[in-house]
């Protein structure tokens, strides 16, 4: 007998084609809907472009970025300390093309109605290729209001920071086409109680608002170490103030700004993140001498925004990922899509997905209007309610995505167990969720007109019993004042579940907004794939499925 005959145990069959090429943006019917209904359509060409380049190209750099983490390095061969963090080529590939498509600039540099929108259009579609990536330059686009306090240090930073030239290179700032920042904030003693930080800052001259200083200390978490720059908060003989901290001195020698190690993390393995220490290290006091919390607050409220647009990202790639995936599996002799249980999971699924690209979208058009009172009081309390909700359902949603695959998606060779490692990031940076809640009970008490926003947003219920029942529970909930920081929580996730109940109904899509009320505010079991019946679950799954496969 030849046994070779038996050589090919089986035919390959079943199996899905693969993912690749297609274009983000346009295969995502309701990011195309939602950037049009708050007016930043008229970016759409560029964002084609892009949904074109991140599900592509910027794809495959993302695997690699991560599959290659970043390398620190003390010292050179000669004993030298430098201080410096390698990154493979497919880290500064995909920070060239996001810093280049305008996420760290556009809306500064140019600013009109629906600029916020087209700015968080563009990272949502980034995120999905890459999320470690976003972190400098989150960081880089929110330091700009923070920077703008202290004109004289804007004047000198800011035309490269706005620049749409990704530069590497570690040199002094005169020397660059662009620039890049970071944020170093917390300690060991004190984590989000920067309140409790100890490093001191010595005045060089003067002192005050714009001059120098020498910085002695350390920071538990500095992201992103190879920026340009850092802002970071010390103690004067005033309490604790802001301060921006560069890499280089005026003179071109490098700052006495030391990494000490990298951290070893659960994700965002394609980022950096670092323990530093300030040994003398000059900076330049950044706003009101003592006041370094509510100046840097302007930096944090929009690096909180991106974790929404960042949650949000990563929830809508792993719903691709699942109902690709669904859309050719067969069990048995149907397609997966097409039965009961699966549709009932996958519309869940993208029901979560959409509310959430729905309340980061309305907080786009909310920073897009500050100017309006309405609309900063609401992005005042939004910013944290938002954070909060969307972050905290990013991993379980992901996960569920995970098992529409089943041992398919728990394989590195898929990008879901990436996307499960990176969602839990974004509800512990800047703030996690007890942090969030606090600041919504502060928001709401301590900010004159902010619960009357609250509420002008909601409206009467817009025609549904089940809203405007929550909305009646909310503000009763609300003038019920006993042990209100004990059900923070609670009442942070029922002021989401209704703003994002509202917004889905007053767009005017029946089968997402029915099917979001009937669930959200009526009946679901515990997990997902329990919607109650009657709703239009093949609408869902179709209006979440990549249109081009």
């Amino acid at each position: 007998m030849n046994l070779h005959q038996f050589a090919e145990t089986h035919e390959v069959s079943n199996q899905v084609p693969p993912l690749s090429g297609i274009n983000l943006y346009r295969d995502d019917l309701p990011l195309q809907e939602w950037v049009k209904r708050y007016q930043g359509d008229w970016a759409d060409a560029a964002l084609n472009a892009y949904g074109q380049l991140t599900g592509s190209s910027l794809m495959e750099a993302g695997f690699l970025a991560n599959e290659n983490k970043p390398v620190f390095h003390s010292h050179d061969r000669y004993g030298h300390r430098i201080d410096l963090i390698e990154f493979h080529p497919a880290y500064h590939e995909l920070m060239a093309a996001g810093i280049g498509a305008g996420i760290t600039s556009a809306p500064w540099t140019y600013p009109r109605p629906g600029a916020q929108v087209a700015r968080a259009a563009t990272m949502y579609l980034h995120n999905q290729a890459e999320a470690g990536t976003s972190c400098p330059m989150t960081m880089t686009y929110a330091c700009v209001p923070a920077l703008r306090l202290q004109p004289d240090l804007a004047e000198h930073w800011l035309p490269k920071i706005l620049s749409r030239q990704y530069d590497p290179r570690n040199l002094p700032i005169e020397q660059k086409t662009g620039a890049t920042i970071g944020m170093a904030m917390t300690e060991k003693q004190g984590g989000t109680d920067v309140r409790a930080n100890t490093t001191r800052a010595y005045p060089v001259g003067t002192g005050g608002p714009g001059q120098a200083y020498e910085l002695v200390g350390h920071k538990w978490f500095c992201s992103a170490p190879m920026c340009d720059a850092f802002l970071t908060l010390a103690q004067t003989d005033k309490g604790l103030s802001c301060f921006l901290l560069p890499r280089h001195r005026p003179d071109g020698s490098r700052n006495q700004f030391y990494v000490q190690r990298l951290k070893n993390k659960l994700g965002n393995w394609a980022n950096a993140s670092s323990e530093v220490e300030f040994r003398g290290a000059l900076a330049w006091m950044v706003g009101a001498e003592g006041r370094g919390v509510p100046t840097i607050i302007e930096m944090v409220s929009l690096t909180r925004f991106d974790c929404m647009i960042g949650s949000s990202s990563l929830m809508r790639q792993a719903l691709t990922q699942a109902a690709h995936h669904c859309a050719h599996r067969k069990v048995g002799t149907r397609v997966l899509n097409e039965q009961p249980l699966m549709q009932n999971v996958l519309a869940d699924l993208a029901l979560e997905s959409e509310a959430a690209l729905a309340l980061t979208m309305r907080m786009g058009k909310a920073l897009d209007n500050q100017h309006d009172e309405q609309e900063d009081k609401f992005a005042r309390l939004v910013t944290a309610v938002g954070k909060y909700w969307i972050c905290k359902r990013a991993p379980g949603m992901i996960n569920e995505a995970q098992e529409c695959l089943g041992g398919a998606g728990y394989v590195e060779e898929t990008i879901l167990p990436r996307l499960y490692r990176e969602a839990p990031v974004n509800s512990i940076w800047e703030g996690s969720g007890n942090v969030q809640c606090l600041d919504v009970l502060r928001a709401l008490s301590k900010e004159p007109g902010v619960l009357d926003a609250l509420f002008a947003e909601l409206g009467d219920g817009h025609g549904s019993a089940l809203l405007g029942q929550r909305i009646d529970q909310l503000k009763q909930q609300f003038r019920d004042t006993d042990d209100i920081q004990y059900r923070a929580r609670q009442l942070t996730e029922d002021v989401a579940v209704a703003l994002q109940a509202k917004l889905l109904l007053e767009a005017g899509n029946s089968s997402v907004s029915d099917a979001f009320i009937a669930s959200r505010l009526g009946q679901h079991g515990q997990a997902y794939g329990t919607l109650p019946k009657g709703l239009d679950v093949e609408a869902l799954v179709a209006r979440s499925t990549p249109a081009a496969l």
